[in-house]
């Protein structure tokens, strides 16, 4: 057993102090416990030991985070001697840092919408210290939750001048968004949570990857569903090979559940409450007009990604974990028309992914604004549900009801296996983790959530083209399609930045 006590003088918010630790140890645990615990131990030389008095049972040192070492570093190091016997014991969970010096400092950017729940996730697992919201009214109601953060109206004034007091972020706010605030956090080496999904181009979701491997950031994807483990075990149940080789895979969504494929709303005056041109963004000057905020511009190409953004990273997730469904060849839509200003009321895309080791070639569906797979694909006995993913093998089917495949994995035409997986502790306590722990969320942007993000998007270059599109996934390349290059990397506006 391994006892810590904390001895440290009072800390201002954000401020980082030299600390004395007592560390019990209790050697009758075993010689496995006993090694794992002593390589608990020698993590703590990443920081410079001033004075260290070892005593049977006890060892005290006095620990200076501030020469030589990283924040980062202290915060990893930091957990891994609270939690060691508690990790030892129960992989699946993770306790917060109860030390102030060992919390984790976020900074939120939006929080109202999906903004709220995040923001609220965040001080489950750490200090909000600042908060953003363009909309004053969101933001002032959001500062009575968190009653110590700093507000601000611009994400780039905050990360600006709180870059030294933070360690993380989270990032909800429309998709055209996501990627500049993403970016410019990970670049002053900030961990960030950005909601799905990831990107609005799939140019960005592709530099998001890049940025954070580079900047040595954690990093996670808002698809809560990843740590499902109804979804889990669905990708377990189809990689165990069950249902044969996957031929066919169809995803659908009953969104969108807001205007598309319409006019623009009449011009008007922006409320006094809402920086509209941070709203903007990066996208181009148009003016305010009913509707856009706080939740419609999904609808609208210059600032969301429509029903297949909106969903896909969500319900395409279990097929994508299952058979590891990246790097397509071509993409081909029809859909109800539109105006290349608002999305369609309706589409049905199709995708086509080549051979991928054991896997053979698979086609993917996706139907959204009422559109679903036929009936017929299904037995009798069972109806095709208002959303969700059918796997179609040369054995058997695997039908998951709904938008996040975490309520039942129903086997058709086959025996259900059992399988193995790896449980999670919980989607958020993921990417904590991973900033306290340096085990990588499950979606993360670099290894997963990028790769997701890129497929999910590529759906709207055919939508757009109105054609099929072939597409070279290592350079970007819409090779039979040049139209659609501005939709792959678009333009920002002047003061926005990747």
């Amino acid at each position: 057993l391994l006892l810590t006590v904390d001895r440290q003088p009072k800390a201002r918010p954000g401020q980082l102090l030299p600390f004395r630790r007592s560390c019990y140890h209790f050697p009758r645990v075993g010689p496995e416990m006993s090694r794992f615990l002593a390589g608990r131990f020698s993590t703590l030389r990443q920081f410079p030991l001033h004075q260290t008095h070892v005593s049977p049972g006890k060892i005290d040192m006095t620990i200076s985070p501030q020469t030589g070492s990283t924040r980062r570093d202290f915060l990893q190091t930091s957990a891994a001697m609270g939690t060691a016997f508690w990790v030892a014991s129960n992989q699946e969970s993770w306790a917060a840092p109860k030390s102030p010096n060992e919390k984790i400092r976020f900074a939120c950017i939006g929080v109202g919408g999906k903004g709220s729940s995040d923001s609220a996730d965040a001080g489950r697992h750490g200090d909000v210290v600042a908060i953003c919201d363009v909309d004053s009214n969101t933001l002032n109601k959001a500062g009575n939750r968190f009653k110590n953060a700093k507000k601000f109206n611009d994400y780039r004034d905050m990360l600006t001048k709180m870059a030294d007091s933070i360690d993380a972020v989270t990032v909800s706010i429309p998709d055209h968004n996501h990627a500049p605030a993403s970016a410019m956090a990970m670049k002053l080496g900030k961990h960030c949570f950005t909601q799905k999904p990831m990107t609005h181009s799939i140019y960005e979701a592709r530099q998001m990857a890049i940025l954070a491997t580079k900047n040595k950031v954690q990093t996670q994807m808002g698809n809560q569903g990843t740590a499902s483990s109804k979804l889990r075990e669905g990708a377990a149940i189809v990689q165990s090979g069950v249902l044969g080789q996957i031929k066919e895979v169809h995803v659908w969504t009953n969104r969108p559940v807001w205007p598309q494929g319409g006019p623009r709303p009449k011009a008007a005056t922006p409320p006094k409450h809402l920086n509209w041109d941070a709203w903007l963004g990066p996208a181009p000057e148009r003016p305010y007009g009913n509707g856009y905020h706080p939740f419609a511009w999904r609808g609208w190409w210059d600032f969301g990604t429509g029903a297949l953004g909106d969903m896909a990273c969500h319900t395409m997730n279990m097929p994508f974990m299952a058979l590891n469904l990246k790097d397509p060849v071509s993409v081909e839509a029809t859909n109800s028309g539109h105006n290349k200003d608002s999305y369609p009321k309706s589409s049905v895309i199709t995708y086509e992914f080549p051979k991928l080791g054991e896997r053979n070639a698979v086609k993917m569906i996706w139907y959204d604004g009422g559109e679903r797979p036929a009936q017929k694909l299904l037995p009798k006995e069972h109806k095709v549900p208002r959303t969700g993913s059918l796997l179609i093998g040369d054995k058997g089917m695997l039908l998951s009801p709904g938008d996040y495949a975490s309520n039942s994995n129903i086997v058709i035409g086959v025996d259900t296996p059992k399988v193995d997986f790896e449980k999670s502790p919980g989607h958020f306590t993921e990417y904590a983790r991973a900033i306290t722990d340096g085990k990588p969320a499950r979606s993360n942007l670099p290894e997963y959530a990028g790769p997701l993000t890129e497929v999910v998007l590529l759906g709207n270059l055919a939508v757009w083209a109105e054609k099929k599109v072939e597409w070279d996934a290592k350079t970007l390349t819409p090779k039979n399609a040049p139209e659609v290059k501005q939709i792959v990397r678009r333009e920002y506006r002047k003061g926005w930045t990747l």
